[in-house]
């Protein structure tokens, strides 16, 4: 894992779809495609989770303020969210027009668990 920020200054962050050629990606990238999300959340062994109260539950002690999305992902031994399900997530997901930031491996490594939920306003993708 690195010791460099995930999010570079500029924030010219390469998008990648389903459709990209994942193996000549490496780096930090951006996406908004729910598949790849749900692969990378399989390759590190995250569960989507919020800490905020919804319709389908109660706020955990560990409530977070990022301007209502309140999405994180549970990963094993470290389950202090409570776990909400892929349709809830991906709903507050677009609802907020998140972009999911995420830090690749070498091409043909896995992915490894840093990533970052932006306001898509915020990145200007290449």
């Amino acid at each position: 894992m690195s010791n460099q920020p995930l999010m570079p200054e500029k924030r010219h962050i390469p998008s990648i779809t389903r459709d990209t050629d994942k193996a000549t990606v490496s780096g930090v990238v951006a996406t908004r495609d729910h598949e790849i999300i749900r692969e990378w959340a399989r390759h590190v062994g995250a569960e989507p989770a919020t800490g905020e109260r919804t319709f389908s539950g109660p706020a955990t002690s560990m409530s977070v303020a990022d301007g209502g999305a309140s999405l994180r992902f549970n990963f094993p031994g470290f389950s202090r969210f409570r776990n909400i399900s892929w349709d809830e997530w991906f709903e507050s997901f677009n609802s907020h027009d998140l972009t999911f930031v995420y830090e690749t491996g070498e091409p043909g490594e896995a992915p490894n668990a840093r990533y970052r939920l932006l306001p898509t306003s915020e990145l200007t993708n290449t």
